[in-house]
């Protein structure tokens, strides 16, 4: 399988930024079994300007322009050496490919990416993708990694596209607030009432909440792929994810 996996800041840092060592080397080591087993792994990670945050001695997450670049700036260089190094550990090597707005929307751009992407595959690379924070500004910005993770998954036609969170999946109702929330492993479509189950934006340090996820799965689902969201608290899920095993909530493509 070509699998895209999103993961977010709340899954490779420490609520202070720093990053969480134990599950960034977990993550890496299960991503290059994965790889080690047949299937082709994108890997799309948020973390820039959280780890900028912390890496810069930052008390949160700044709210102005430039100090989110600057932040995006440090945490970046952080971000792919701590990747690069753990994966060639695991005889995997990993390519950066930042993208702006335009490089999704201008058509010579697109296919210019598009072409990159697929010869890395080719070539047996890694490649970890995330949005330019550095230069990208509010009129073209992505604006989160869900929604970058879904252009990819269609852009390189995959056949699952991965958004690992720190909530278990789709509820009922916030399982932060409401004891009687349960979760819905399946959804074979999203209706106006599974869109109203969204809640509020996600951590402190991220940008990403369950509505960018629910409009994540609306673009893969309707491109054939397959979309699951499940924790990234433990990495050792995605086994059962790429077994096709219960883990999460699947969103299922349409036929």
């Amino acid at each position: 399988m070509r699998i895209v996996v999103k993961v977010g800041t709340s899954t490779l840092a420490h609520a202070t930024g720093r990053l969480n060592i134990r599950r960034v080397e977990q993550l890496c080591k299960v991503l290059s079994d994965l790889k080690n087993a047949g299937h082709e792994i994108v890997l799309v990670s948020s973390g820039a300007i959280g780890m900028g945050v912390g890496k810069l001695g930052l008390r949160e997450r700044p709210q102005d322009m430039p100090s989110k670049q600057a932040a995006a700036a440090v945490g970046q260089c952080e971000l792919m050496y701590v990747y690069d190094k753990l994966f060639s550990e695991y005889h995997h090597t990993v390519a950066q490919i930042l993208l702006t707005g335009s490089d999704i929307h201008n058509a010579q751009r697109r296919e210019n990416f598009h072409n990159t992407l697929f010869r890395l595959l080719e070539l047996g690379a890694l490649p970890i993708l995330n949005e330019n924070d550095t230069i990208a500004t509010e009129e073209i910005v992505i604006g989160d990694n869900d929604t970058l993770a879904a252009i990819v998954a269609v852009s390189v036609n995959a056949d699952l596209l991965i958004l690992l969170s720190d909530i278990d999946g789709l509820y009922t109702a916030d399982p932060r607030t409401d004891s009687s929330a349960r979760l819905i492993t399946a959804v074979e479509e999203i209706t106006p009432e599974i869109l109203a189950l969204a809640g509020s934006s996600g951590s402190s340090l991220g940008t990403g909440g369950m509505a960018t996820k629910l409009h994540a799965a609306q673009t893969v689902n309707a491109n054939g792929i397959d979309m699951v969201i499940a924790n990234g608290s433990d990495p050792d899920i995605l086994y059962r994810i790429a077994a096709n095993e219960a883990a999460g909530t699947r969103f299922l493509r349409r036929h």
